[in-house]
């Protein structure tokens, strides 16, 4: 696959306005990203401007601490989709993870899951910068059992992004057939063609274009 359909082009910061998303938008449909990754709040205008373009709508649930309750992360999750969202990214109970709390981060990931009802496809955001290797493969391994389509590493909110050694940590935890993308700190098309060996086949990034052109760009 072409690094460029790999790529959710992101903005996800809480300034960002709409004029700001519609570059990000016209800028996927430029270069063919797989899709544009932003706040609930502007999934249906994403919806409307991408109408017949090969582009999909991302958003994200529980953004960015994983602290909702999982019937507001279900909601939230069912609300996206009626607005147009083809796929969600929702951040886990990281806390209850931490606290071994295994079946509640499950349940909190099915109630995601079966929200979505098969109308998008599901991540999981692990953010892998605050769990040691025994607590992201058991995060993986919770994703994979709830029924995820994908695993991602980081929110790009927290205390770091994508390291190539987790993403190749989780690659080999969820095995071939289940998604994992990287996102946060990706900036230029070394370091995304380092994601994409290390197992990754999804990126998270602000830096699109910078990536697919070789220009310099900063991404979250």
């Amino acid at each position: 696959m072409e690094l460029n359909r790999m790529i959710d082009h992101t903005i996800l910061k809480a300034d960002a306005t709409k004029e700001d998303v519609l570059r990000i938008i016209e800028e996927a449909k430029t270069y063919h990203f797989y899709s544009v990754c932003i706040n609930p709040t502007w999934v249906a205008l994403a919806a409307e401007e991408l109408k017949g373009e090969p582009t999909a709508v991302c958003t994200v649930i529980g953004f960015p601490l994983g602290a909702n309750t999982s019937e507001v992360k279900a909601y939230e999750t069912a609300d996206a989709i009626k607005n147009g969202a083809d796929e969600v990214d929702m951040v886990i109970n990281i806390g209850a993870l931490k606290s071994k709390q295994f079946k509640k981060v499950q349940a909190d990931i099915e109630a995601v899951v079966a929200a979505a009802k098969d109308k998008a496809l599901v991540k999981v955001i692990i953010e892998t910068a605050l769990l040691d290797n025994e607590e992201i493969v058991k995060a993986c391994e919770l994703a994979k059992a709830a029924g995820a389509d994908f695993v991602k590493t980081s929110t790009g909110f927290s205390t770091g992004g994508a390291v190539v050694a987790d993403v190749k940590l989780m690659r080999e935890t969820v095995g071939p057939e289940m998604g994992v993308k990287a996102s946060g700190g990706i900036h230029n098309e070394a370091e995304a063609a380092a994601m994409v060996e290390a197992g990754a086949n999804r990126l998270g990034t602000s830096a699109s274009v910078a990536i697919v052109t070789g220009s310099t760009g900063a991404g979250y």
